[in-house]
């Protein structure tokens, strides 16, 4: 039930999320109006960034697609890249769309214009490039969120198996392998995903096969390959490992453990920014600590509960000293990494990223408070034992011994009660850190605070006064229990002629929802043109169409009809201006 709350949750985020790399410059400069035909167009970004196939494009004063050379880095230049224009081209004003990916694996896209000789008359209208699309972002961040709890039900539940030594270990083999094979399923699903979350489609663009070596010749594929790699390793050679010496498993999975963390390390804020070397270092100790203290967690939880024979006092003694170390790791780590993504105080209460990130620093505070419990519980384990072993040497005197009923009030009852609170206490922990992981999950996809300061200095990416796509979040409500909720439209370019619609439907609490109908119409009523239907189809968690024609510029009335049910649909109208 909590789990399918978050991945609801997570799925009601469709908003686009702020991307890390900002447009810093450009050669020619946005709005410039130069004497000759530039050789090549030159963009400089506030961090490296990734190239795809078409992260330029370039339409002429013809309103025509300019063809060109692929765009590369400049040498020795991560952060900039450029591509090489034709000759010939004519004098007018040219717009340039661009569509990078960010060092931390977020895609982001803008464009502007330059103008040869003089400025044409009417600027030439770039399609507009999406930097998200709602649903494959949904999935996308759902695959991340369960591969970030699988890697610390792996990881945790190893190292408690490994450092804390249960005498009875049938009870982790079950998340062992459930971690592996979500890790596994997930990291596969992301790379299948990636391409189409790169260039902002829609799912159904996964299954183009011709995309797959421009993914993962980057860096977020790279990192999500080598991960598939090292787990398919890692189950190749834990046959062989089963009989060698615990020094030498241990080392292994130590090995194992640093290598699996780089492929998070490699591919997000850590790698970006200032101080690379010292955050990374700092982000894979971070999540190695947050795997042994909440995916162990997991692991004390399934054997106070499932071992055949309790835990001994030694096992839960080792695992709290194994959590204050690893608490000791993430504050230390989580105290480096918050500075360097806040910069300042006042982006905790300012920004987005602060105020996740305080989210999750409240969240942490209650998992302590959580673990302090079971701390305390633990220590109480040992006493009833003690307490008893001191039993005869109290009674002294000569008679017979106590009677077996008496020493198992003594000492058997007080530690059944202590071990039931410890169980609950853990599971406490359990779930709160569930909650922690959804927000770390969140907060790895948020534009950290110093870099929302850096792109605010840089020039604004998207022309001022551009056509493009219109966006529009249209509310509905049929006046029945859970018929109310939300239709994202997007319609691109926006203007006379052929376009494209897409519509995604959220529902009452905001998340992603699916209808059995959805119908949209346009009228001009100045001209008494319409309605025409847009002919949306169901595309599997949205719907589009790329064949609605308006043919004439105006203010024109958008009527749309939402079917929640059989008998229960609302009809709902907005203007639209459509422009040439």
């Amino acid at each position: 039930m909590l789990l399918g709350t978050l991945l609801v949750l997570l799925l009601a985020g469709a908003a686009p999320a702020s991307a890390h790399a900002a447009l810093r410059a450009s050669d020619p400069e946005d709005g410039s109006v130069v004497r000759t035909a530039p050789t090549h167009i030159t963009l400089t970004f506030t961090e490296s960034v990734g190239l795809l196939e078409d992260s330029f494009r370039i339409y002429g004063p013809d309103n025509r697609r300019v063809p060109m050379e692929e765009p590369e880095h400049a040498a020795g230049a991560a952060d900039t890249a450029r591509a090489a224009l034709p000759r010939d081209l004519g004098e007018g004003t040219y717009t340039v769309a661009w569509r990078v990916v960010s060092a931390d694996s977020h895609p982001v896209s803008g464009a502007f214009t330059f103008s040869i000789g003089k400025p044409s008359p009417t600027p030439p209208a770039a399609p507009q490039d999406h930097a998200e699309h709602p649903v494959t972002k949904s999935l996308y961040d759902t695959g991340r969120y369960l591969a970030y709890l699988a890697a610390a039900l792996l990881l945790g539940t190893a190292a408690f198996a490994a450092l804390c030594r249960p005498p009875d270990t049938g009870p982790l083999r079950a998340p062992l392998l459930f971690g592996w094979w979500t890790l596994l399923v997930t990291t596969a699903a992301l790379l299948i995903l990636r391409a189409p979350y790169e260039k902002g489609t829609s799912p159904g663009t996964a299954l183009d096969v011709s995309a797959f070596p421009d993914t993962v010749s980057g860096r977020p594929g790279m990192a999500l390959l080598s991960r598939l790699a090292l787990l398919l390793t890692a189950a190749l050679l834990l046959p062989v490992l089963r009989g060698r010496s615990p020094r030498t498993r241990v080392t292994a999975g130590a090995a194992f453990s640093v290598a699996l963390a780089l492929t998070w390390a490699s591919a997000e804020h850590a790698s970006a920014g200032i101080q690379v070397p010292v955050a990374m270092t700092s982000s894979v100790l971070h999540l190695l600590a947050m795997a042994c203290w909440l995916g162990g967690l997991a692991a004390l939880l399934l054997t106070l509960h499932r071992a055949r024979t309790p835990p001994p006092y030694d096992t839960v003694a080792r695992f709290s000293r194994l959590a204050l170390t690893s608490v000791t790791v993430l504050v230390v780590t989580g105290a480096y990494q918050s500075w360097r993504g806040l910069g300042s105080w006042s982006a905790l209460t300012q920004t987005v990223y602060g105020r996740t990130l305080a989210v999750k620093l409240a969240a942490t505070v209650f998992l302590l408070s959580a673990a302090a419990l079971s701390r305390r519980w633990t220590a109480l384990l040992a006493r009833p034992a003690a307490a008893g072993e001191r039993v005869p040497a109290l009674v002294g005197a000569p008679g017979p011994p106590p009677a077996p009923r008496t020493t198992h009030m003594t000492t058997v009852e007080p530690e059944a009660l202590h071990r039931r609170a410890l169980r609950r206490s853990v599971l406490a922990e359990v779930v709160v850190a569930v909650a922690v992981l959804l927000v770390t999950t969140v907060l790895t996809g948020t534009l950290p605070s110093r870099a929302e300061a850096e792109a605010a200095k840089a020039p604004e990416p998207q022309v001022a006064g551009l056509p493009g796509a219109q966006a529009l979040t249209v509310p509905y409500d049929t006046g029945t229990p859970g018929g109310s909720g939300t239709v994202q439209l997007t319609m691109d370019p926006g203007r006379v002629g052929e376009n494209g619609l897409q519509a995604v439907v959220f529902g009452p609490q905001g998340a992603l929802t699916f209808v059995p109908e959805l119908r949209v119409t346009f009228t001009l009523p100045s001209k008494d043109v319409g309605p025409i239907d847009a002919g949306l189809t169901d595309r599997g968690g949205y719907w589009a169409t790329n064949d609605l024609t308006l043919p004439l510029e105006g203010a024109w009335t958008m009527k749309l009809t939402v079917r929640v049910s059989d008998i229960d649909q609302v009809t709902v109208e907005r203007e639209v201006r459509i422009t040439r």
